[in-house]
């Protein structure tokens, strides 16, 4: 006979339940909600029925309410059933261990009283989790892929398999395989397997990500916490996100739930098509709170179809340094909004070190495609062809021009293997960033002299010596004492003979150039993209820029070394 609710049976298992959550709160910082069920206090007689009201007047007869524009009424899903039904084949549970060398292994079992349930229960458990008393234990995770090819491809999470040193893929039938790492993608955190299916596998593909709406519903099928083929129900909350948690951010926020094991799991249309790999979450206890986010397939299946063919990614690569353009930057440049990607530097040796793209440029657009901000520009450079000729719109002296550029490949670059792919958003796939913990105005990171000299700017020998004494003389401008790049002001600061321009000096405390950092040692290069040979020379700048009713100048800043920044420096 089937044991009872109140049986010994079923309590004993309630409390096995019950410290299984406990055990697994303890360790991963999930909270639990807790509720309390509702009921009349003891004693307490139930509330007596009020009677019956008055039978109410018929009503008026309905005004006719006409729907909205564009609104479809009762327009979401009754059932997603028959949707699911057909997909559930090709998602798939994905397994992995690894045997992890740890001397302290995961410390001891909480103390329990003497003949207690929990005491058996968390000595099992922990004697299980250190692999005995041996200094290498085996750690498990899960997580979630789905089949894209009959053949055994399978799509995941680089974070799901990421160092496994054994891979198993369990599917909706209670089969599994053992799967092989075809290839894998840090930078968008996705990774391609295969396993030797005796008879084709269920497939699924990828839609057009590009022409989901917010408002419009996905499903999302997982492994959430070991639960293998969950479904749940969402719509697109966002698009764009940036999560910081690669170069590459443009997430598909969704509400539909997603917890820990539906990683590397499909975000499906209404039409069964992968429009999202689901990849992170935001969540304070663990568990979803209706904000996730997935890695969309315009960008997906890029990365996806190169790790299946080559085993690695082959990305296209500018071999520029950039900047954002801020909103005081913009005004400096005669921009009416803050837009595009500010050109810092040019890499040496790389795709545009012919001076088709200079120091001082603001990349509006790159193949066709409207760079926004700068984040928008090592996407776009990502996604196109390696060796592919492309248009590339520049602002430069305040005018619009289109330059041809050859695109070349970031892995095979030395500023790639140099950079490495900097978690901190500084090297961005053919494009160098700023660090966004610093100030987006000016700071830049560290490339040595992987930077090229400001093309157009004479060689000191060109002007040294050339110089009108009075233009020579100090000059007080911005807040910032201006002085002549000699000989001896070099050695000062150690300023390198590459680097050529009129040296700061001093900066006032206070000063509207203190607080963009500007610093004794740095030299302006160019004040609105026109190069400085003295100090006057930047006062009359500054002077024609007030004129013209500009309210910052834009500084091409030089550090000692000769890296590359723009500061925007108020001028009232």
């Amino acid at each position: 006979m089937a044991p009872t609710i109140g049986s010994p049976f079923r309590r004993t298992l309630a409390l096995m339940a019950s410290a299984a959550i406990l055990a697994q709160a303890g360790m991963s910082g999930i909270a639990f909600a807790q509720t309390t069920p509702v009921t009349a206090a003891p004693g307490v007689a139930a509330p007596v029925p009020a009677a019956p009201a008055p039978t109410p007047p018929a009503p008026a007869a309905p005004q006719q309410v006409l729907p909205l524009q564009g609104v479809v009424p009762n327009n979401g899903p009754a059932s997603v059933a028959d949707l699911a039904e057909g997909l559930l084949d090709a998602v798939v549970n994905i397994s992995t261990s690894q045997n992890v060398k740890d001397d302290e292994g995961v410390g001891p079992a909480p103390r329990a009283p003497d003949g207690s349930p929990f005491q058996e229960f968390f000595n099992d458990f922990f004697n299980k989790q250190q692999g005995g008393k041996g200094p290498n234990h085996n750690v498990s995770s899960l997580g979630s892929g789905f089949v894209i090819d009959p053949t055994g491809y399978i799509v995941t999470n680089n974070h799901v398999i990421e160092g496994a040193d054994d891979i198993e893929v369990n599917f909706a039938n209670g089969s599994k395989l053992k799967a092989k790492l075809i290839g894998t993608d840090t930078k968008t955190d996705l990774s391609v397997l295969k396993v030797e299916p005796k008879a084709p596998l269920k497939a699924v593909k990828f839609g057009d990500s590009s022409e989901m709406r917010i408002g419009d519903w996905v499903m999302a099928i997982g492994n959430p916490f070991g639960f293998g083929g969950s479904v749940t129900v969402g719509i697109i909350s966002g698009r764009g996100r940036n999560i910081n948690a690669g170069p590459y951010d443009n997430f598909i926020q969704t509400d539909a739930a997603i917890n820990k094991g539906n990683s590397g799991g499909p975000l499906f249309n209404m039409k069964g098509e992968v429009i999202g790999i689901n990849t992170a979450i935001i969540s304070p206890s663990g568990g979803s709170i209706g904000i996730g986010f997935s890695v969309p397939s315009e960008l997906a299946s890029g990365v996806v179809e190169q790790l299946r063919e080559y085993g690695e990614t082959r990305r296209g690569w500018l071999g520029v340094r950039i900047q954002p353009v801020t909103d005081d930057i913009a005004d400096s440049l005669g921009l009416d909004t803050a837009k595009g990607a500010l050109v810092a530097g040019v890499i040496k040796g790389g795709p545009v070190d012919d001076g088709s793209i200079k120091a001082g440029d603001v990349i509006l657009k790159f193949d066709g495609k409207t760079v926004n901000e700068m984040r928008d520009l090592p996407r776009v450079v990502a996604e196109s062809t390696v060796g592919k000729e492309v248009d590339v719109v520049v602002l430069r002296d305040g005018k619009e021009q289109t330059v041809k550029v050859k695109l070349g490949r970031l892995e095979d670059s030395d500023q790639a293997a140099s950079s490495g792919a900097a978690p901190d958003g500084s090297q961005d796939d053919g494009v160098i960033t700023p660090d966004p913990d610093e100030n987006d105005d000016m700071d830049q990171p560290d490339t040595g002299d992987q930077v090229q000299p400001v093309p157009g700017a004479p060689a000191p020998d060109q002007h040294q010596g050339q110089v009108s004494p009075d233009a020579a003389t100090p000059k007080e401008v911005l807040g910032l004492s201006l002085s002549l790049l000699s000989p001896e002001t070099r050695k000062a600061f150690g300023i390198a003979e590459s680097v050529d321009g009129v040296v700061v000096t001093e900066v006032a405390p206070g000063s509207a150039s203190a607080e963009k950092g500007l610093k004794p040692g740095d030299v302006i290069v160019e004040v609105a993209q026109e190069f400085m040979k003295s100090p006057d020379a930047v006062a009359a700048k500054v002077k024609s820029l007030k004129q013209e009713g500009r309210r910052n100048a834009q500084l091409m800043i030089a550090s000692a070394n000769g890296d590359l920044r723009f500061v925007a420096v108020p001028m009232e």
